[in-house]
């Protein structure tokens, strides 16, 4: 091995031509329109993980209280409404995606 450091524009140089190969190796950037399949998708997550989880908390109030099933449907419902307040949030994000993507095309 040399006992010279490397020079300052050659580690540059190195630098460059690494990133340059990155650049190359990866894969194309994802369209930011999403498909039908990934709005459906996303709705129903959005809706069912509330309902669910708005489920599983009353569910489990109710067998630490003993109020079967009052708190199981209270907070069934809540959840839905949650859920559905999440799938107007998503779809106006994914609306504002589109116009935004459309806004870039010529």
């Amino acid at each position: 091995m040399s006992d010279q450091a490397p020079e300052p524009e050659d580690l540059r140089a190195l630098g460059d031509r690494i990133d340059a190969l990155r650049r190359q190796e990866q894969p194309p950037a994802k369209s930011s329109v999403p498909t039908s399949g990934e709005v459906a998708i996303r709705f129903a997550t959005e809706l069912v993980s509330a309902v669910i989880v708005g489920a599983a908390i009353g569910w489990g109030l109710d067998w630490l209280f003993g109020t079967r099933p009052f708190l199981t449907i209270a907070l069934f419902l809540l959840g839905a409404a949650a859920g559905i307040r999440n799938v107007i949030v998503a779809s106006r994000e994914i609306n504002r995606r589109i116009a935004a993507a459309e806004d870039k095309e010529p």
